[in-house]
């Protein structure tokens, strides 16, 4: 029991427009990170460490953003973890679900997926060293996934397990009710149960419904003190570590810490470098944060799906690693093909 457990009272929204359409943090976190990679691969862009010219990088980076990002972490969400929890007949009942990224639900393990396969393409378009492309990302990537990961704690979702007795580290999430319909009954009976409360809310302006549900008490909980207090007292017992600001630390801060030392320490490292250090160093960031973080899928193997997945992604880190030393080639020695250009460097010619 942690009687000092801080409540999670954050709202998600940050500017309601209309009854469905509100700007949120989450959608904020991506154009941030999005923003901050654009910055950042430019400067090393204008440095010869990165081979797309800066003149196609805002391109490159929206395309990266909409094919890699969003559409490869929505449908690694529904493959990861979507699919195994709740079976096929949801998907194949509503299979344009996967498209709908605004609704929540993305994968990281996917989006590095899908970043891969874009830039293979746009490797190939461009006759351009693939790895060489996939070193730059890999070097921002880290900025992206501290704003998500702080996106996640503001939205109070993928919080941690409980804390070990004793532990001042706890935080108790109202979301969890949404989770744990005993927790939630309780709950709500004592809302309805203390004397007055419910005359006193009413005269305040707080509706308090016959039939509330949890999403109800979570809304409360921001506005309501009444609310908060009774939420904080009742759940003191489920105060859960701050999961999601140890994966921004790991995941984002000191991840990018490293490869950016790198990248600027050692101008000449070879390509494969960064990749290699990106996916063993997120990959055991991710197994260890995942030891703190409640389980959203069935295990595999006696390991959470993060883990699970992570462990292959050490795979290709070592991969990555084998080839930089193998090729010993490094972003100075790429060139960038504009077919555009070409097209009409050679109309030009004719036309003469």
């Amino acid at each position: 029991m942690n009687p000092t457990a801080y409540v999670h009272d954050l709202d998600p929204v940050i500017w309601q427009v209309t009854d469905s359409i509100a700007l949120r943090w989450y959608g904020l976190a991506y154009l941030m990170g999005f923003i901050g990679g654009y910055f950042l691969l430019s400067w090393l862009s204008r440095r010869k460490l990165y081979p797309v010219p800066q003149d196609k990088l805002a391109d490159f980076v929206t395309y990266v953003a909409i094919f890699g990002v969003l559409i490869g972490g929505r449908l690694g969400y529904v493959l990861f973890y979507q699919i195994p929890n709740h079976g096929w007949s949801q998907f194949l009942a509503d299979p344009l679900m996967a498209l709908r990224v605004w609704e929540g639900g993305m994968a990281s393990h996917g989006g590095m997926i899908g970043v891969g396969l874009y830039t293979f393409y746009y490797a190939w378009k461009h006759r351009v060293k693939w790895v060489a492309l996939l070193d730059g990302l890999a070097i921002v990537a880290p900025v992206g996934l501290f704003f998500g990961r702080m996106a996640n704690f503001i939205n109070g979702e993928l919080y941690g397990r409980i804390v070990s007795p004793g532990s001042t580290q706890g935080m108790i999430f109202p979301a969890e009710l949404s989770q744990d319909p005993d927790l939630f009954v309780r709950v709500a009976s004592r809302i309805y149960e203390t004397p007055g409360l419910v005359d006193k809310l009413s005269l305040s302006g707080v509706a308090v419904p016959e039939h509330m549900n949890a999403a109800w008490v979570v809304d409360r909980v921001r506005d309501t003190p009444a609310i908060k207090e009774i939420v904080s007292e009742m759940m003191q017992d489920h105060a859960r570590y701050p999961s999601q600001l140890y994966e921004a630390f790991a995941e984002g801060v000191l991840l990018f810490a490293v490869l950016w030392f790198i990248r600027v320490k050692f101008p000449r490292a070879w390509n494969g470098v960064f990749c290699g250090v990106f996916a063993i160093l997120y990959a055991i960031g991710r197994i260890v944060c995942e030891e703190y973080r409640e389980p959203d899928s069935p295990f595999s193997m006696g390991l959470t799906r993060g883990q699970f997945l992570s462990v292959f992604l050490v795979l290709v880190g070592v991969a990555f690693l084998i080839y930089a030393f193998k090729t010993r080639q490094t972003v100075q020695e790429c060139t960038f093909y504009d077919p555009e250009k070409k097209n009409k460097e050679e109309s030009a010619g004719k036309t003469a």
